[in-house]
């Protein structure tokens, strides 16, 4: 496994994750969830949309997961979680009037290291396919042709 592998594996590992606890609390626990500030955000509670929220986290998570394992599927699932992930924080900082500052503060930097962390990852990915081929080690056995069966012209 290459550094870059290990990254990209570490990474997309951690957005599993998080998408795990996520996606199992809002969908096993949904008053839980969305009693947070920053959920509720002063709306009235629908458990219906938080359980399809923590179920359709939970499906993330299975993508974010399975490119963990298939490191060649993880600029799809990157661009899925970033899809998802630039409109989420847009929305909240829109959003920001019924929260103090410096939960909004709070609020707004883990949103964008939501972004920033798939985003290094998507990099990384693009990196990896377009990095120049590896010339031979000199100490590589050089193939040499080979010609018609001995003593036969």
């Amino acid at each position: 496994m290459t550094p870059v592998t290990g990254w990209l594996r570490a990474g997309v590992g951690l957005l599993a994750a998080v998408q795990v606890v996520v996606g199992a609390w809002a969908l096993f626990l949904p008053a839980s969830f969305f009693s947070l500030e920053v959920v509720g955000m002063g709306m009235a509670y629908n458990e219906h949309l938080m359980r399809d929220y923590g179920a359709m986290t939970l499906a993330s998570a299975v993508v974010l997961g399975a490119a963990t394992v298939h490191t060649g599927s993880s600029p799809v699932a990157l661009t899925m979680y970033l899809t998802w992930a630039v409109p989420h924080f847009v929305i909240h900082l829109t959003m920001l009037d019924h929260l103090s500052p410096s939960t909004g503060a709070l609020l707004m930097t883990a949103l964008g290291l939501a972004i920033a962390l798939p985003t290094a990852l998507l990099a990384l990915t693009v990196r990896g396919r377009t990095a120049p081929p590896r010339s031979p080690s000199r100490t590589s056995p050089v193939p040499r042709p080979r010609r018609g069966a001995p003593g036969k012209s």
